[in-house]
């Protein structure tokens, strides 16, 4: 296992934990902290026993969005920069070959919320709160905030969130769609574990593909998507969860997934 500085990367059975590490500064991202999230997505795309993962951060908030004081090397090019890590990172946990359940608690502020709205379902505390803070230094949001905020709560609430840096509640979030379920936060952590678990024993590749479809639908017309489920499904079939799905459904019994 790596030996890491800026995240805990533990795994529990079937089911990984990634947890920002930086307490002290409220998980705000450096690159090496996203270089490190970069590494332990490999371990999870090597390591086929691995069917699920939780995002999480230390102490008492999840992330504070980029820490300003990590600044780029003189004259590099920013844009090329935090493309090749920030963006590799988040990419990452968007495109993961496991279900990612992000569990916020605290702030997830900036790009901390871009890092939050990267993983396929979305929990929270009690006392988490979202806020995009870039106007507030003079920015435009950033990290991919601009594409996935307005998917997750529609055009308005994202540009009003982004325009005035008004923060958004736990329960204001739950009621918007941002997140599917809100727990008090003694709680947070068992529910992702539950949920995980769940998750960690259902077919893993048909889930990947379910991500990948619902992603894909964004750009596509409704004939090209229904073709492209149709595709999709043709390939899940021929595989062994697929099999082991229908035969227990006929059968009457649990299914046994391998996640295949």
């Amino acid at each position: 296992m790596e030996n890491f500085k800026n995240i805990i990367f533990e795994i529990d059975n079937s089911v990984a934990t990634l947890t920002l590490n930086r307490p002290e500064a409220l998980n705000a991202m450096t690159f090496e902290l996203m270089y490190e999230i970069q590494d332990a997505l490999k371990i999870i795309d090597k390591d086929r026993s691995i069917r699920a993962l939780i995002l999480t951060g230390a102490g008492r908030g999840f992330c504070a969005g980029q820490d300003l004081r990590n600044r780029p090397p003189e004259g590099s090019d920013i844009v090329e920069l935090y493309t090749g890590c920030y963006f590799d990172a988040i990419n990452a946990i968007r495109t993961c070959r496991v279900p990612v359940i992000t569990a916020v608690n605290g702030a997830a502020a900036g790009g901390g919320f871009s890092l939050a709205l990267a993983g396929d379902i979305l929990i929270a505390g009690k006392s988490a709160k979202f806020i995009q803070v870039f106007s507030r230094i003079g920015l435009s949001p950033d990290l991919g905030s601009t594409y996935l905020l307005p998917q997750a709560i529609g055009r308005a609430r994202a540009l009003r969130m982004m325009m005035t840096n008004e923060p958004v509640s736990a329960d204001q979030a739950f009621d918007w769609g941002l997140v599917s379920d809100v727990y008090e936060d003694d709680k947070l952590m068992d529910e992702a574990k539950a949920l995980a678990d769940k998750l960690a024993s259902g077919p893993t590749y048909a889930l990947e593909m379910t991500r990948k479809t619902v992603d894909e639908s964004v750009h596509n017309d409704f004939k090209t998507q229904f073709r492209r489920e149709l595709e999709v499904n043709a390939d899940l079939r021929e595989r062994y969860d697929s099999k082991e799905g229908v035969a227990a459904f006929l059968e009457k019994r649990p299914a046994v997934f391998k996640g295949e």
